[in-house]
């Protein structure tokens, strides 16, 4: 242990002397309040120190002693369904103990110490184990079951287990190992800063399916893939967020609100254990781990959030689960980095960034990926990172965005226009990218339908004409079109209009499974395909683009699942009827 004194008071930074034994990245105590900070840089006997809470006050000769630990997560039961700040304290336990206002110094432990939990045994006395083996499950709530591990460096015999009632701290086994024996329990600590190891990476091939037809269908996002959602205010991030929070195909969620507005953290606070989740009909919180550090508290504690957010999303895709983490937002985290290293008089990169943003944000995402997890049973699980950016005025050519995107392989562009003209969710088609989408098409041709790319890339490809065409009816009018052209922005607006556009608040249109996507789109596209048809033998663009049959391929979405087969036959047999009726009234 090292105890040294301050130097130099700078906001959030902390100089101390006299912390020659101490480590880079070492948790230390600050002043005889005994603040949380962390050593992020070492000259000599002299330490950096970022201070996770509010530094007024703090002057120079006060005490500073180092823990000797890096900063660590507790992993173990007890984390599902919990408010965590962004250094692992669980802020139920400090408001029963400081009340409404944030007592600085408080020590809580993460986990609680006094709940017991029922452990069963899935390994007997004599067992060969080696690090990643589920020695016993518990269950944590109703939906999730947590597999306790080996911790990843052990290996050996199981000496004892015992089935029964324990608390995170008490041992549950003994393993027998050749330097003697190893007490296991419930609970086992990582340094957030460093991964946890897995025994090899797979390729992103599956699907992550979150029932928003927009993403579904033309910008997918892979299990174990990396996306962003970048967009100016009041343009949908959050609320996107929450969507897939609550129908991705994801057996745990963790959702970290790194920096956002306390109101916004507030509502999710308030939202989240009134969501029933569609896949069990229990509450959401019964599989979500929530990490609030808002824009009022202070502000190096973001940059420790993100981290002790994904800690614990790989902890639970160890087990073998889907995880998906949503960060919310990454702008806010670089905010964070670029006041420390000014702090720091770091040299200065774009916009005052520091210079290694890029590779620190390549650090966070590429922990994400689906793996084979380490044990000796081939379990896989995987780790989806879904993080929002906030460009200042929607601007996606500043340093936080730009870096995201030479990382990402999905870019979901949220458009302020959009939002305005009430269009949900309003992620921009033309700017949008997916770049999952040859390693996924095998997956889709074998599971929902062989010429899905094909009908995805027709609807693509309407999309974008339209967008030129729009050019040309803002010059010269939309009667300077040809029939065909009418047509094809008609079929667009039918894309736009019954397909991408989805409600939220709608108990139907919340969500669409694939097979329900692919009967709309091919609805969509009949018409289109029928309607050229009828025009090349003389059908008139007007009457064609007003039949009552468009009413009911709109309204289809709102359509129950189980009644999809049989009202997809019904339209389809109008469009026919309609269309050919069509002609025959210009005939006559």
């Amino acid at each position: 242990m090292s105890i040294g004194t301050i130097l130099k008071v700078s906001g959030p930074l902390v100089v101390a002397e006299g912390m020659r034994d101490a480590n880079m990245f070492d948790i230390v105590r600050v002043s005889k309040q005994r603040l949380i900070g962390e050593i992020i840089e070492m000259h000599g006997d002299r330490a950096s120190i970022q201070v996770y809470e509010e530094t007024s006050g703090l002057g120079p000769g006060e005490p500073v002693e180092s823990t000797g630990q890096p900063m660590s997560v507790e992993l173990g039961p007890g984390l599902i369904g919990g408010i965590f700040d962004g250094i692992q304290r669980p802020l139920d336990e400090i408001m029963s103990l400081s009340g409404n206002n944030l007592t600085r110094g408080i020590e809580v432990m993460s986990l609680k110490r006094e709940l017991k939990w029922g452990f069963h045994p899935t390994v007997e006395i004599g067992s060969d184990v080696v690090g990643g083996d589920v020695i016993g499950t518990i269950q944590e709530t109703d939906v999730v079951l947590h597999k306790i591990m080996v911790p990843a460096n052990i290996s050996g015999k199981i000496k004892k287990i015992e089935k029964g009632f324990f608390t995170v701290t008490e041992t549950v086994a003994v393993i027998e190992m050749d330097k003697g024996d190893i007490d296991i329990t419930l609970m086992q600590k990582w340094p957030v800063r460093k991964g946890r190891p897995y025994t090899r990476k797979l390729s992103p091939n599956k699907p992550l399916i979150t029932g928003q037809r927009v993403i579904d269908c033309l910008f997918p996002i892979a299990k174990g893939g990396v996306a962003a959602i970048p967009g100016p205010f009041g343009s949908g991030k959050t609320v996107t967020q929450h969507q897939l929070a609550k129908w991705a195909e994801a057996d745990i969620v963790v959702y970290i609100g790194c920096g956002e507005r306390g109101n916004e953290m507030t509502d999710v606070l308030n939202e989240f254990p009134e969501l029933i989740d569609p896949h069990t009909g229990k509450s959401l919180m019964e599989r979500t781990v929530l990490i609030a550090n808002t824009s009022d508290m202070p502000v190096a504690a973001r940059e420790a959030s993100i981290y002790t957010g994904i800690t614990i999303a790989e902890y639970y895709r160890d087990m073998g689960y889907s995880v998906a983490l949503m960060a919310d937002s990454t702008s806010r985290w670089a905010e964070a980095l670029r006041e420390m290293s000014g702090r720091l008089e770091e040299m200065p990169g774009e916009e005052g960034y520091p210079a290694y943003l890029g590779s620190r944000l390549a650090q966070f995402y590429e922990r994400a990926g689906r793996v084979v997890s380490l044990g000796s049973d081939n379990r896989e699980g995987s780790l989806s990172v879904i993080g929002a950016v906030s460009p200042p005025g929607g601007d996606i050519s500043e340093p936080v965005s730009q870096a995201t995107l030479r990382i990402v392989k999905v870019f979901w562009g949220l458009d302020a226009k959009l939002a305005y003209k009430r269009h949900f969710p309003a992620i921009n088609w033309l700017t949008s990218y997916s770049l999952y989408l040859d390693t996924l098409g095998k997956w889709y041709k074998e599971n929902v339908s062989e010429d899905w790319m094909e009908l995805r890339n027709r609807l693509m490809s309407l999309l974008q004409d339209e967008s030129e065409l729009e050019e040309i009816v803002k010059l010269v009018g939309i009667d300077a079109l040809s029939p065909g052209d009418r047509l094809k922005m008609e079929a667009a607006r039918s894309i736009r209009e019954d397909f991408l556009h989805q409600l939220a608040y709608h108990e139907v249109d919340t969500y669409t499974s694939l097979k329900k996507q692919l009967l709309m789109i091919r609805l969509i596209l009949a018409f289109y395909d029928i309607a050229s048809e009828v025009m090349s033998n003389g059908g008139d663009i007007e009457i064609i683009s007003s039949l009552p049959v468009r009413e009911q391929i709109g309204r289809f979405k709102y359509i129950k699942e189980e009644n999809t087969g049989e009202e997809y036959e019904k339209i389809l047999n109008e469009i026919n009827a309609q269309l050919q009726n069509s002609v025959a009234k210009e005939e006559i």
